[in-house]
């Protein structure tokens, strides 16, 4: 192999040609691989099924899970999931096994009634607009597309987003509601924003008084390394500036225990949880209290869940492995055509390969029976300028299935660059 840009138009007619051969030849295999959302393999779900053993439902204050009561999760989930997020359990919110559904319904409420300090609805205004770093979770940007909320894009860097544009942006606009992050092993670039940026959102003056930060800790405790990364609690460091009341955080046990079958919890500020509480308590009475406790007892507190994570990583690191060395043999001998994250946490890998090409990737990785996140998907919209990002997610096929994923994908870059090259070239 050698610098594709360097080629002649000949060689690279021989060069698309041996891919050409060679992704025919995978084709042929009739493969049915799929690298397109970050859900957990059988192997690890098998690591919670001791959750199901229990009998007891029956909480240390004397009260019975099965019953209604609690809104706001049985205390004993809530310590749990402050000690996971750093905060106080009165502070913490604990929902069902969807932390997305506890975001969509703030949203919502945000939209048709406003907050506590909202001057009206967020759908009384002119264009209420969402900040969303990118590329970013898809999901997340899915839910204000929904309700109509204008999208802005706002670059991420291994810092954390372009705090600079973030905060001249809330400082003079009124019509931005709220932002979008995930501030550890971000989704997909795997980020970890540093502690200058979480302070910065703590400390910003925006000129709406009801903007939310929607701080997803959907990874907190996904460690891919040795290294325990923590940062700042949002939420006590928004306090010290009295800005506690523009904070949402999040996290769930998708990918700790059963992705389906969970535990989400959201932390806020004294005066937010009250007003959430009446707003939620004509939705429902109280989510799956017996799944709270049965957490709690098979988790335990936060040190129990990072032992329970460490039998994860076990299983995850050797995928991650082999999807960044596939990518180191098979794309960097051709020269600057692609670059990937090497994320130390997380559930995805993100891939960028030349600009105007991740789209025929995807396609051609379909057609030959490897699905991946549409191209695109990681951008407000669906729309990546570059069309350039691929989110890969190496956590749900088994090792030998990623790595013939990995060098399939690999050929499909390939292949996809040169077609590109001799287009520019023709």
């Amino acid at each position: 192999m050698s610098d594709y840009r360097k080629m002649s138009k000949e060689e690279l007619s021989a060069e698309k040609e041996r891919l050409e051969k060679r992704y025919n030849d995978y084709k042929a295999m009739g493969l049915k691989l799929n690298m397109a959302r970050g859900k957990p393999g059988p192997h690890q779900m098998d690591l919670a099924m001791d959750l199901l053993k229990m009998e007891d439902y029956t909480t240390a204050n004397g009260t019975d899970a099965r019953n209604y009561g609690d809104l706001e999760g049985l205390y004993e989930a809530r310590e749990l999931f402050g000690d996971i997020m750093g905060v106080k359990p009165e502070n913490v919110f604990v929902g069902g096994n969807s932390s997305l559904q506890l975001m969509y319904n703030l949203v919502a409420i945000g939209y048709t009634f406003g907050f506590q300090d909202s001057p009206c609805p967020w759908s009384k205004v002119d264009h209420p607009k969402f900040l969303c770093p990118v590329p970013g979770y898809d999901r997340h940007f899915a839910i204000t597309e929904e309700f109509g909320i204008d999208m802005i894009n706002i670059p991420m860097s291994p810092e954390g987003p372009d705090m600079d544009m973030i905060e001249k942006l809330v400082a003079e606009d009124p019509t931005i509601k709220g932002v979008w992050c995930v501030p550890q092993y971000s989704n997909p670039d795997g980020y970890t924003y540093s502690d200058e940026t979480v302070r910065r959102f703590a400390a910003m003056k925006t000129a709406a008084p009801d903007f939310k930060i929607f701080w997803d800790e959907a990874y907190i405790v996904h460690h891919l390394t040795d290294e325990i990364i923590e940062t700042p609690v949002l939420l006590e460091e928004a306090r010290k500036y009295g800005h506690e009341d523009r904070v949402f955080m999040f996290t769930s046990t998708s990918k700790i225990t059963f992705p389906g079958a969970g535990v989400s919890a959201l932390a806020c500020s004294e005066n937010s949880m009250k007003y959430i509480c009446k707003r939620f308590a004509v939705m429902i009475i109280s989510y799956d209290k017996m799944n709270q406790l049965r957490h709690v007892r098979f988790l335990r507190d936060k040190a129990g869940v990072l032992s329970h994570m460490l039998k994860h990583r076990r299983r995850l690191v050797p995928c991650f492995d082999a999807v960044k060395t596939t990518f180191a043999q098979e794309l960097t001998p051709c020269g600057q055509i692609a670059h990937w994250t090497n994320p130390k946490g997380g559930y995805f890998i993100s891939l960028y390969v030349m600009p105007g090409c991740a789209r025929r990737v995807a396609q051609l990785c379909k057609e030959a029976g490897l699905i991946l996140t549409g191209a695109g998907a990681a951008y407000p919209y669906g729309r990546d300028p570059e069309d350039s990002h691929l989110r890969i997610a190496p956590t749900y096929p088994s090792l030998s299935e990623v790595e013939t994923a990995s060098m399939l994908l690999t050929v499909c870059v390939r292949l996809a660059v040169v077609e590109k090259l001799l287009a520019e070239a023709a």
